[in-house]
């Protein structure tokens, strides 16, 4: 016999965002040794019975935490991906993509990940899978729009054009001295530029 919520009180949509929100930010202020499931229950004002009913683990309680808030950016969606000039996509994302590299609870979030990825792998895992993977594989499909458009060679290893484009990006906003978000527009319009997908208007 399957098992109805129909004798319990309805679960509460409002106390799973505050929830998730208190993680995150206990996450990016203390990291995962620094946060427990009793703390986030004070910040978000509930019960540590309440969390203790929906995660199993201060881990799973992070990973969705920062599953929430990696699905909640806006990037090209795939019919944009495929319909679009790689110019006219990087022109639409780019001044939000540098206001929120140069936001410091992105880098701050980032910076937490990273430190995680040995002791926590999960989060890290969660991570690469929601946040890291769709991201690639539009990169991929813009890299491989612009081969054809010959703003990128042909025999390019794009894998590893992905890879330096990223890792230029996460170089530069864990700096002590990040760019503010005028700096990091400049700079985003480099890498896509020295990476063939936004060329000058004259280069076609």
């Amino acid at each position: 016999m399957t098992a109805t919520r129909g004798r319990g009180r309805p679960r509460d949509p409002g106390t799973d965002t505050a929830i998730l929100a208190a993680a995150l930010e206990l996450f990016v202020e203390r990291g995962v040794e620094g946060t427990s499931m009793e703390q986030v229950a004070k910040r978000a004002g509930v019960g540590k019975l309440t969390l203790y009913r929906r995660w199993s683990s201060k881990e799973d309680l992070l990973a969705q935490a920062i599953e929430q808030w990696v699905r909640a950016e806006v990037i090209p969606s795939a019919a944009d991906v495929h319909a679009l000039r790689p110019r006219d996509i990087v022109e639409r994302v780019l001044p939000a993509a540098a206001e929120m590299a140069a936001g410091a609870d992105f880098r701050a979030l980032v910076a937490r990940i990273m430190g995680s990825a040995v002791s926590h792998p999960q989060l890290m895992a969660v991570y690469w899978e929601h946040y890291i993977l769709p991201r690639r594989e539009l990169a991929a499909v813009m890299l491989r729009r612009a081969q054809q458009d010959g703003t990128v060679a042909a025999d390019a290893d794009l894998d590893v054009l992905i890879d330096m484009m990223a890792g230029a990006v996460t170089y530069r906003v864990l700096q002590p001295s990040p760019p503010d978000a005028a700096e990091m527009l400049r700079y985003l319009t480099a890498i896509y530029r020295q990476a063939g997908l936004y060329p000058s208007e004259k280069d076609g």
